[in-house]
């Protein structure tokens, strides 16, 4: 298993300097991630910095909180796509869905669908916040307004978990006879805990300690590749 190709390296924290910014797009290139996952103030910059790299580069719309305006929501998607944003994470309204507004939720993915110009969309549902029922209909919601990847966290909820197994599998069950796939971040720190989400569905790990998980087998994949 090429483990460094489920890794979405990440970072997103808020005082985020251009050198680590740098620092990540320098280790992804080096370990040959899947992708890179940065606020969208650093996206044309990470494009740029990886335009011989074989390395999606994601960003995230209406982060941390999902609680922005469609309308809004809409213009940070082009304005992402614009700047090179191989791949978008939205968050869901988590409010809208407890109150069972779904035509809201539908409403609202498939517009940012729409605008992302064929690039893929995943709906992070902060299932921190969410039940198991209410996990299941925001997963089916997802798939009726067209998304192609269900993920489970910001990473940002106070005192919050993260991606749970058992939240996977539930989410990979409900989602993988639609066609989309599962991304599990948040909290994944080491790889057992990556394997452990891969085994329950996940074909992508969102996670800042990419290195810390693929250090052992990067290693050995440099002295090979030497030969």
């Amino acid at each position: 298993m090429e483990l460094n190709k489920f890794i979405e390296h990440t970072l997103l924290k808020q005082d985020a300097t251009i050198e680590e910014v740098k620092k990540l797009l320098d280790e992804a290139i080096e370990y040959n991630f899947l992708g890179v996952c940065v606020n969208p103030v650093n996206v044309k910059f990470a494009k740029e910095y990886l335009k011989n790299a074989d390395i999606k580069v994601v960003t995230v719309i209406g982060f941390p909180l999902g609680q922005n305006t469609t309308e809004v929501k809409i213009l940070e998607t082009v304005d992402a796509v614009k700047n090179g944003a191989d791949e978008i994470d939205m968050v869901l309204n988590c409010g809208k869905l407890k109150d069972k507004d779904f035509e809201y939720i539908i409403d609202e993915i498939s517009k940012i669908k729409t605008a992302c110009q064929g690039k893929n969309l995943k709906v992070i549902l902060e299932t921190d916040l969410l039940t198991s029922d209410e996990i299941k209909s925001a997963c089916q919601l997802c798939a009726k307004a067209g998304a192609d990847f269900v993920k489970t966290s910001t990473g940002f909820v106070k005192n919050g978990v993260g991606a749970k197994v058992e939240d996977v599998k539930l989410m990979y069950e409900t989602v993988s006879q639609m066609g989309l796939g599962v991304k599990a971040s948040g909290g994944i720190r080491d790889k057992e805990t990556a394997l452990k989400m891969i085994e329950a569905g996940a074909i992508r790990i969102g996670t800042s300690s990419g290195i810390k998980i693929c250090a052992k087998y990067s290693k050995l994949f440099w002295i090979l590749a030497k030969y």
